[in-house]
């Protein structure tokens, strides 16, 4: 199978006379060395079943294929989905296991199960597609958004390989106690492991970017599901970072009622009233919405703070 070069994705930009806009998000790479290094860094297992978000010209889509896995691409863009199957049949065979859907990821609740899979059909109830691994450039302005919906949508994911911009991919993976752990950090963190897996530099795309991206990898381990408890969780965290210069005690005045009931929770949590949400682990946020619940108080998500920005733009 041959990858897409830059000359292929110019010539297949040119086609349908798609000229890449920022408000899109729209930068394709352009070097096959670096789909293969994407490829190879999720680590997935032999014909891994795999959905891909914003697919673009498939630069992606096709080193997926190449490795032997079974695709489901979601592509907002009108233009690029009526021309991906194209390329597909082209590049990859007409017999690539391979499936388009042409639809907002963001809205996308269910997938169609891809063509020419080798499950037997008694084992896709109403063929629902069940994807193990979501491996993906993602459009830089609705990445973290887009991550977190999948995660919450398919709890058959084990495997997540995103590229995104290197600051917010910093984000993702940053530890308590840093200047850019945040909400992404904490709700990313929450479904498993989240690593840095790699920097990309920003000539392998066209148009080059102005920033460097970042290869994210989460290991999802995450087995208890229940919405409630995941919302009620969430709509902490958020409180907790949208004045994150102050303590949680004042932090967490409006989710908790007032400042001493929050202080009391606190508390009883084991967690300096003093400290700032940057210092708390997952689990101390889950301990602490924990002992709202069992208070009767706070965390029930209708004393929320406002949310802040999804991907914390705050310092």
């Amino acid at each position: 199978m041959t990858l897409l070069t830059a000359r292929d994705i110019r010539e297949l930009a040119a086609d349908i006379g798609l000229r890449p806009t920022k408000q899109k998000g729209q930068n394709f790479v352009i070097d096959p060395n670096t789909v293969r290094s994407i490829v190879t860094a999720a680590g997935l297992e032999e014909n891994s079943n795999v959905v891909e978000i914003g697919p673009g010209l498939g630069s992606l889509t096709l080193g997926l294929l190449e490795a032997g896995h079974r695709v489901t691409a979601v592509e907002i863009d009108e233009l690029l989905a009526q021309k991906l199957p194209s390329t597909v049949d082209r590049f990859a065979g007409s017999d690539a296991p391979f499936h388009l859907v042409n639809a907002d990821a963001l809205r996308v609740t269910t997938l169609p199960t891809p063509q020419h899979t080798t499950e037997p059909a008694d084992d896709r109830p109403d063929a629902e597609n069940q994807p193990d691994a979501l491996v993906a450039n993602l459009p830089y302005n609705v990445a973290v958004p887009v991550l977190l919906h999948f995660l919450e949508t398919f709890p058959s994911l084990t495997t997540v390989l995103v590229m995104v911009q290197l600051e917010v991919a910093e984000r993702l993976a940053a530890a308590p106690g840093s200047r850019t752990y945040g909400v992404p950090s904490v709700k990313a963190q929450w479904y498993g492991d989240v690593q840095l897996a790699g920097k990309i530099g920003k000539n392998v795309f066209w148009p080059a970017p102005n920033i460097d991206s970042g290869l994210v990898r989460i290991d999802v381990t995450r087995t208890d599901r229940d919405p409630a408890v995941r919302s009620r969780l969430f709509t902490l965290i958020d409180a907790a970072f949208a004045q994150r210069r102050k303590t949680l005690r004042a932090a967490l005045s409006g989710w908790a009622g007032s400042p001493q009931q929050s202080e009391d929770l606190l508390t009883v949590a084991g967690i300096d009233p003093k400290t700032r949400g940057e210092a708390l682990t997952v689990a101390d946020f889950q301990r602490l919405a924990a002992v709202a619940v069992d208070d009767g108080g706070a965390s029930n998500g209708d004393a929320a703070a406002p949310a802040p920005p999804a991907e914390d733009p705050s310092p």
